[in-house]
């Protein structure tokens, strides 16, 4: 089976629990697995996606700006809110993207919760 990525949008004080409980109701959603974690780079520094990666057991992989920006045309989910807040429209898609690279698709676009946001994506077949 190919290996599920899910990227993370979050604020700044998302609670771990949060993150978590949101990756797993898309794991639910998708009937699939996540083996990583990709994070945009400038929320290195906030508690929550570093803890759930922990938590879940994870590796977390911070995505710099320029890959989140070059992956906003194959983001199928636009948000105002997000753009606003990060100059981005699309962050948990972009950063699932980003981590699989060329090629790879979405298993299940953007959910969100009310302090987060997840996306799952896979590798071409």
């Amino acid at each position: 089976m190919r290996e599920v990525f899910a990227g993370i949008g979050c604020r700044p004080l998302c609670p771990a629990e949060e993150i978590v409980a949101l990756l797993r109701r898309a794991e639910t959603l998708a009937g699939c697995r996540a083996t990583r974690l990709g994070i945009p780079d400038f929320r290195t520094g906030a508690p929550g996606p570093r803890e759930a990666a922990g938590r879940l057991g994870l590796p977390i992989q911070p995505i710099p700006r320029a890959a989140l920006e070059a992956e906003q045309p194959r983001c199928p989910t636009r948000s105002g809110a997000s753009l606003r807040a990060t100059g981005l429209a699309s962050v948990a898609e972009a950063a699932a993207l980003a981590l699989v690279g060329p090629g790879g698709r979405l298993v299940l676009p953007r959910i969100a919760s009310a302090n987060a946001t997840c996306a799952l994506a896979t590798g071409p077949a």
